[in-house]
């Protein structure tokens, strides 16, 4: 009889120690998730952020970037504050042609322009009361609006005495010729300024469209 009794009260004397140690403090399984939940969102908005910001910077690089004409110089084939996207990549490719828009940069004045094409490498250019040579050939300028450039009379476009372009270079002007400064002020342009060429102008509505690209 004595001998059960020391076996129930050496099971009860047990139970004590085994109950300390369930009771050990953990980690709740909710607040882990949490944590991981809160790290992984940060790194998935970490990596589009930076996968985003690659993409802008190539295709601004190599493709199109966006584009804002500010001033009169190109009125009214652009308006000033018109928004829209130019073409890197034909720039990239050698591909300017005559008559295109070009986007100029002026590294030393941290300053960008919007004009046209008028002479390439190798040519002579020159203006008689305001026809275009090239290469002592009258060439025609269907870009400018005529009734506006009729207005200014024969002050639309000043002489200019020839001036042959070197094999980098690209002799530029605005369509407003009264209003602009560009290669007449500058002098020709280095190919390594030209930083894209053409406008598609998405603002404002009424001018939606490709002006030359």
């Amino acid at each position: 009889m004595s001998i059960k009794e020391e076996k129930t009260t050496e099971t009860q004397e047990q139970n004590p120690a085994e109950e300390k140690k369930t009771e050990a403090p953990v980690q709740k399984p909710e607040e882990e998730n949490k944590t991981e939940t809160f790290w992984e969102e940060a790194w998935d908005f970490l990596k589009t952020l930076l996968i985003s910001m690659a993409v802008v910077f190539l295709l601004s690089q190599f493709v199109i970037r966006p584009i804002r004409v500010q001033g009169s110089s190109m009125y009214p084939t652009l308006e000033s504050n018109s928004l829209g996207i130019a073409n890197v990549y034909s720039v990239r490719a050698n591909d300017i042609q005559r008559f295109d828009i070009a986007i100029i940069y002026l590294a030393d004045k941290k300053e960008y322009l919007v004009k046209r094409v008028i002479g390439l490498p190798g040519d002579t250019v020159s203006y008689k009361d305001g026809t275009l040579y090239i290469n002592g050939t009258a060439m025609d300028e269907p870009f400018l609006n005529r009734a506006y450039a009729d207005s200014f009379g024969t002050g639309f476009m000043d002489d200019v005495a020839p001036i042959t372009l070197k094999e980098d270079e690209y002799y530029c002007l605005g369509d407003n010729r009264p209003a602009s400064r560009d290669s007449r002020y500058y002098g020709p342009f280095r190919r390594q300024t030209i930083l894209a060429k053409g406008a598609f102008i998405f603002f404002p509505f009424r001018d939606f469209g490709v002006k030359s690209w």
